[in-house]
């Protein structure tokens, strides 16, 4: 993994990762803009940086797959959030109220991909951005919600009922293909527990459970601009690949089995392709292998908690922080903005990662941090990414 930093003169950096291998190089970028501007002009600092960012790079080939906007005020910021940047026709975007906790207004997790001339196939449907590259069909659907309800249990029915059928229409599933999903819940003190319970009845309905296996998952506080939305699901599906191409990781010296405390998401999930593979951890906390809290009401062992769960997870994985791409830090507490970027600044300086404000689901945890990782392989028996 490679890693940089690019300042525009505007005041806008740019803090990236890169993984090169054969004719597809992989790039995080998150995208920061000067604090003390508008929303909008904060938005246009992020568009043209990311513009600025693939000249510079001479990226000609370049697919932006994938972006995450963190605002924090949604219900004014949404309107000029819609625009998106355009490489090849499309892309996807989520927009979420979890708001930057250092003053800014708008943040963004750019996914791209240099492609190097071979043959790509991109098209928007709907919510779902598709990609289909060398016998693959890399799927992003974001911003799935229901108002049809006042209720989270029957809105994340009706979201996993909908992502279910778009799969069906695809012809995949959501046992065999979805890889991740995040989970943005609003008010979540009072409205996660029925989201979980909805999840865990669709999911046994479509053959996943603990005996099976469950997908990889971020549940989190996070809202959409529609104000009767209390469930926003972003999801990533992959149409092509075997079961023998996914590795489910436990680190149960570590972590508990998920179903232990009544939920349904796998600690990570690792996607095996014939030159890399991919690895996407969940959200983690500081929990034990019994799925206990640990170092109430101190942050400080709380993070040191999670990222050692977190090296667990990716060793299973075959994989370090020195393979992590992107990174996730969710907060509960704006107050520990200042521990957290020198806890960072201190042990991963060059990652590139996004600290946002948003309770974690069970409110002991101060802290969640989610991310994913590219590693090197060469498995003949699989297709390259």
């Amino acid at each position: 993994m490679e890693f940089g930093k690019i300042n525009t003169s505007e005041g806008t950096q740019v803090c990236y990762s890169v993984f090169r291998r054969n004719k597809a190089d992989e790039y995080n970028l998150v995208i920061t803009p000067p604090p003390g501007t508008s929303a909008a002009v904060q938005f246009n600092c992020i568009e043209q940086a990311a513009l600025r960012f693939a000249e510079e790079l001479h990226l000609g080939h370049a697919v932006i797959v994938f972006q995450r906007f963190f605002a924090s005020d949604i219900a004014n910021q949404a309107s000029f959030l819609e625009p998106v940047l355009n490489f090849n026709g499309g892309t996807s975007v989520s927009v979420i109220q979890q708001p930057p906790a250092e003053r800014n207004k708008l943040l963004a997790w750019i996914y791209l991909i240099d492609f190097h001339q071979d043959p790509v196939e991109v098209q928007l449907n709907g919510r779902s951005f598709h990609l289909s590259h060398n016998g693959y069909r890399h799927i992003y659907t974001s911003g799935l919600i229901s108002t049809a309800t006042d209720n989270s249990f029957l809105q994340m029915e009706a979201i996993l009922e909908d992502y279910t059928g778009m799969l069906g229409r695809e012809a995949l599933t959501l046992e065999a293909n979805c890889i991740r999903t995040w989970l943005f819940v609003r008010d979540i003190d009072n409205n996660y527990s029925g989201m979980v319970k909805a999840r865990n009845m669709v999911f046994e309905r479509e053959g996943l459970s603990h005996d099976t296996h469950f997908i990889a998952s971020t549940g989190i506080e996070g809202q959409s601009e529609v104000a009767h939305s209390l469930v926003n699901m972003d999801a990533y599906a992959i149409g092509g690949i075997s079961r023998d191409q996914l590795i489910f990781l436990k680190a149960y010296t570590h972590l508990s089995p998920t179903h232990d405390y009544g939920v349904a998401f796998e600690r990570g999930t690792a996607v095996d392709y014939g030159d890399r593979r991919h690895v996407f951890i969940s959200g983690t906390a500081s929990i034990d292998h019994k799925g206990r809290i640990l170092h109430l009401n101190d942050i400080e062992k709380q993070t040191q908690r999670t990222f050692e769960n977190i090296g667990a997870l990716l060793e299973e994985a075959g994989a370090s922080m020195e393979d992590v791409a992107s990174m996730i830090v969710y907060l509960r507490d704006l107050a520990d903005t200042g521990f957290i970027r020198t806890f960072l600044n201190l042990h991963y300086p060059e990652i590139p990662v996004v600290v946002a404000i948003a309770p974690v689901c069970r409110p002991g945890w101060l802290v969640e941090v989610e991310c994913t990782a590219v590693v090197t392989t060469n498995n003949p028996d699989f297709g390259n990414y």
